[in-house]
């Protein structure tokens, strides 16, 4: 799985119109990939340090960095269209993309795709999951996250992809 990872990070880069977004590319790392179950169910984080990028990201470039790293699944999945939220972690401002997909070519495999994104005091980190069930999409969005040594919490609030009146 991490070679797939590398893989469509490499795509990401050469795919990447400005010196920004390859240079954003270039210095996203995989943190964490952990895979269960058949079909398989994946969770991933990358991070972004700011030391690579060379400058500090704000708030308003969170979504377009999640919405560049959801790019990388997006290369094997046929993805549909997201809902999106925005929500906070302690004093972290997050945003999230939920979409149903499934693997290309295979629609007969239904995924859950979601991402969470957040910046952190050295950088930005995005967390990924191809959930194949409602378990695996349980896991995911129950995991507990620290955030820059604030208090634990689950990382997708039960109310984050709630429509609002």
């Amino acid at each position: 799985m991490s070679a797939s990872l590398s893989a469509a990070q490499k795509k990401a880069q050469q795919a990447a119109g400005d010196d920004e977004l390859k240079r954003g590319a270039a210095c996203m790392q995989i943190a964490l990939t952990a895979h269960h179950g058949s079909p398989g169910s994946m969770i991933a984080a990358v991070v972004l340090p700011s030391e690579c990028m060379g400058k500090e990201m704000s708030p308003t470039d969170l979504p377009g960095f999640g919405i560049a790293a959801t790019q990388g699944i997006q290369m094997g999945f046929d993805v549909g269209d997201p809902l999106l939220a925005e929500y906070s972690l302690g004093s972290h401002k997050v945003w999230a993309a939920r979409a149903k997909g499934n693997p290309a070519g295979h629609p007969e495999l239904p995924y859950t795709v979601e991402t969470v994104c957040t910046l952190v005091k050295k950088g930005a980190v995005c967390w990924m999951a191809l959930a194949a069930d409602d378990a695996a999409l349980t896991t995911f969005e129950k995991g507990s996250v620290t955030l820059d040594k604030e208090a634990p919490t689950h990382l997708v609030p039960a109310t984050a992809f709630v429509k609002k009146p």
